[in-house]
């Protein structure tokens, strides 16, 4: 199957027109004539069936003949709110894997020890739309805006909570603290982990400190061991 992917269309939409970049791959690379049926999603969990009526290379255009409900095929819910990381490549790894995976919502988190402060948001959503067509998924995991430690942590949420960090106090391992079916957040840490600050005042907001482990990882492997172990524990 090759998946396309349009946040504007919806069940009540009879035709969609594709932009000139989408219509050329569509047209002269795909090499898609009239009459050919494509499949999109509006990565808020539905599949279209949609047929080609105008095969042009800058403005394609397709009739929606059908739909249908692709709900997440997994039954919890994950959330990673993860230091981006210094080099813009190792981060947007993280986010194709943990994507490729199943991962529900993604939030990059600006620490004490971060080195990189600025996130380009339009290129990290680039990657995870990709990675969502790429594997087969329907619904698109959700991308926050940057936010600092203390703004995230003072957050009401209604989860689990957990911070994966270093420092040699008393931790679970993140596959005994987390039950099939949960809702779960997972701070993930930068290069030079959270700050000892940080840890109190995440473990004061009832964060549960959590493992992942023996070695010491890098962030964006860290990030995806989570959502790894998260994925496992609800087989």
């Amino acid at each position: 199957m090759q998946l396309f992917y349009n946040s504007e269309i919806n069940k009540n939409i009879k035709e969609i027109t594709f932009d000139k970049i989408e219509s050329k791959h569509i047209v002269r690379v795909l090499r898609k004539k009239e009459g050919d049926v494509l499949q999109i999603t509006n990565g808020k969990g539905f599949l279209f069936d949609a047929k080609i009526t105008i095969a042009s290379d800058k403005k394609c255009i397709a009739e929606i003949i059908s739909f249908e409900e692709k709900p997440t095929p997994w039954n919890y819910y994950l959330h990673i709110a993860i230091a981006p990381t210094k080099l813009n490549d190792r981060m947007e790894w993280f986010l194709e894997k943990a994507t490729e995976i199943g991962i529900d919502e993604i939030t990059p988190i600006i620490c004490s020890n971060s080195e990189r402060k600025v996130v380009k948001l339009d290129r990290f959503e680039k990657i995870i739309q990709s990675a969502m067509k790429q594997s087969l998924k329907f619904t698109l995991p959700k991308l926050n805006e940057p936010i600092k430690f203390n703004d995230f942590i003072n957050q009401n949420f209604d989860a689990k909570v957990c911070i994966a960090h270093c420092e040699e106090t008393e931790k679970n391992l993140l596959k005994d603290t987390v039950k099939p079916a949960e809702k779960v957040i997972i701070l993930i840490g930068p290069e030079g982990d959270f700050s000892s600050q940080e840890i109190k005042k995440a473990l004061d907001k009832k964060f549960i400190p959590i493992s992942l482990g023996e070695s010491r990882l890098r962030t964006e492997t860290a990030g995806l061991v989570a959502v790894n172990l998260v994925s496992f524990i609800n087989q």
